[in-house]
């Protein structure tokens, strides 16, 4: 197995077109195009300035779709497949997210239009993770002023009491999944029981959100997502070692 890296920026049309060009080049054809780029946030809208969050949407949505563009025509040709991490707030949007949630649901939404207009030629397989142990979940977000921090007093607050999953467990379904040719690949599976809640009870979901990650609490200020990690300690049983802190 032979690997080939190359740095560059995927917000920028032209090194997306580079990425491809010298995979095909080094290799000679494109079978497989996985699409992972994103950055997140984690502050409430009304309390950022707006046009420091456009790399947010540079990175979580153009990042996508340029690499996909001029992979197409290689994809066709080799009747390859597109993976792309749309990310559970595609479909469950959390506060504190909302530029990221937007670009997220933009990009869900795009490979599902893509899907009508390519398959059976490409396959398409749109995974939407949960949280998962990753750079986000060890603190690294765009911060109110547009750079890119590592705050995990943030990532407590923004994660939670949810349960992160392992990489390697995520990898394994998402490649299990692309190998089947799944549409969609959900993970933790966990995650499917808010679609019920989603369609048949939103207020529950809205009430749940707003008592996470709006209100605060009167003796900290803290919002109560990160209160309730704090209180009862339970970081040590929901996330991994690796990014406990």
């Amino acid at each position: 197995m032979h690997t080939h890296v190359m740095t560059g920026d995927v917000a920028k049309e032209g090194d997306c077109k580079r990425f491809i060009d010298e995979t095909i080049q080094r290799f000679g054809r494109l079978d497989h195009l996985v699409n992972n780029a994103g950055i997140s946030h984690s502050f409430l809208f009304e309390e950022a300035d707006v046009t420091s969050l456009h790399p947010v949407m540079d990175v979580t949505f153009w990042g996508n779709v340029y690499p996909t563009l001029y992979a197409l025509p290689h994809l066709r040709r080799s009747r390859g497949k597109i993976i792309v991490n749309a990310s559970v707030v595609a479909w469950l949007p959390i506060p504190r997210m909302s530029i990221y949630n937007a670009a997220k649901a933009g990009i869900f939404n795009f490979y599902e239009t893509l899907r009508l207009e390519i398959e059976p030629a490409v396959g398409i397989t749109i995974i939407t993770p949960g949280y998962v142990e990753s750079e986000m979940t060890k603190g690294k977000f765009m911060s109110r002023e547009g750079r890119v921090v590592v705050d995990e007093e943030q990532r407590d607050i923004q994660v939670g009491p949810w349960p992160v999953e392992y990489a390697e467990t995520c990898a394994k379904a998402i490649v299990s999944g692309a190998v089947r040719g799944k549409r969609h690949v959900q993970v933790p599976s966990w995650y499917n029981i808010f679609i019920i809640y989603r369609v048949f009870a939103p207020e529950v979901l809205d009430w749940l959100y707003n008592i996470l990650y709006v209100k605060k609490t009167s003796e900290h200020g803290k919002p109560y997502s990160k209160a309730i990690l704090d209180t009862t300690g339970m970081k040590k049983t929901l996330y991994p070692p690796s990014i406990q802190g």
